[in-house]
């Protein structure tokens, strides 16, 4: 047994573990290792803050996201109603503008009708003038006859005219 690397090695081990222990390497390694388990604790407490922050973050994004969706549906929504409502307003435009010009246009063909009738019944008039004072003249003579033409005819032209 003596003569065995491993029991010399365990007899080392045994005296090296005795110094260690009398110059205290144990507190000290206890000591790193209490260091290390508060450092490691922190850091897990810190990555939890992280996490918690991340999450509020996360949730505040999808809530802002939430709100912008719904402010784009209204705004698409706006502006569906104004390009409709600006169509039915041009559409009422031209209807009316269509029934002004057509109504303009019938003032001025009833205009017409009427100047044309005038014209007509003015021809007629002098017509009727020229035929009267022609077989007026042939039926009735003298200075008295003329004078009597005249103010008939006078007073046809007056009528007709009116």
């Amino acid at each position: 047994m003596l003569m065995e690397p491993e029991f010399w090695v365990a007899v080392a081990f045994v005296v090296f573990c005795g110094i260690v222990w009398k110059a205290g390497g144990f507190d000290l390694i206890l000591n790193g290792l209490d260091h290390r388990g508060e450092r490691v604790r922190r850091e897990l407490e810190e990555a939890r803050r992280l996490r918690e922050e991340a999450a509020a973050v996360l949730a505040d994004y999808q809530k802002r996201r939430a709100e912008a969706e719904r402010e784009a549906e209204a705004i698409v929504a706006n502006a569906r109603e104004e390009a409709e409502r600006a169509a039915a307003e041009g559409h009422a435009r031209l209807n009316e503008f269509v029934t002004r010009r057509t109504k303009a246009a019938e003032a001025k063909i009833a205009q017409a009708e009427a100047q044309a009738a005038a014209e007509v019944r003015a021809a007629a008039a002098e017509a009727a003038v020229r035929i009267s004072e022609t077989i007026l003249r042939e039926k009735v003579g003298g200075e008295a006859g003329q004078d009597l033409i005249r103010r008939s005819l006078g007073d046809i032209r007056t009528r007709l005219r009116a």
